[in-house]
């Protein structure tokens, strides 16, 4: 059984890699979908999806998961046409992990299992929340993981939240 998990991941951080942690060995293979892809530069969307890409990949390498794969799904600004849109990218999934309530709402109405995903210390690991800390200068490294911090610092990319964010 296949698992689709979908996410801007913006940054991939904590709570993203210990649900991916927890449910790895629950599926033969969780597809990544990276989405908003096209998206990058914004302070929505700082990170680009190779970016991204590099950061979810080398988390997992780390801690020994390796039965994933990663797509990059675009946004179309359309919700009735945006299943359509995820299954002419991906197929070869089962069930459908999200907490985004659009999301749930749109693959249950296309007849999909869809699956909370578990919330690890919400408050602290979320994107926004990563994003506020670096455009006012918090630590922001202890939430996300350690590779990921290295990616961030290695293209600068504090820099590029804060400068987004006048």
């Amino acid at each position: 059984m296949n698992a689709l998990f979908i996410g801007r991941f913006q940054p991939f951080h904590k709570g993203h890699i210990l649900f991916l942690q927890g449910i790895c060995n629950l599926y033969d293979e969780i597809i990544i979908g990276i989405g908003s892809s096209q998206y990058s530069n914004t302070l929505e969307n700082p990170f680009s999806y190779d970016e991204r890409k590099l950061m979810i990949g080398k988390s997992l390498d780390t801690i020994g998961v390796t039965n994933y794969r990663i797509v990059s799904i675009t946004d179309i600004h359309n919700p009735p046409e945006w299943v359509s849109h995820v299954l002419s990218i991906v197929t070869d999934f089962d069930v459908v992990l999200s907490n985004n309530p659009l999301t749930k709402q749109l693959f249950s109405e296309k007849g999909y299992i869809v699956r909370k995903t578990s919330l690890f210390k919400r408050e602290k690991y979320s994107g926004k929340e990563i994003r506020r800390r670096m455009i006012h200068s918090e630590a922001w490294e202890d939430l996300v993981p350690e590779a990921v911090a290295t990616i961030i610092k290695d293209i600068d990319g504090v820099k590029r939240v804060k400068g987004l964010s006048h």
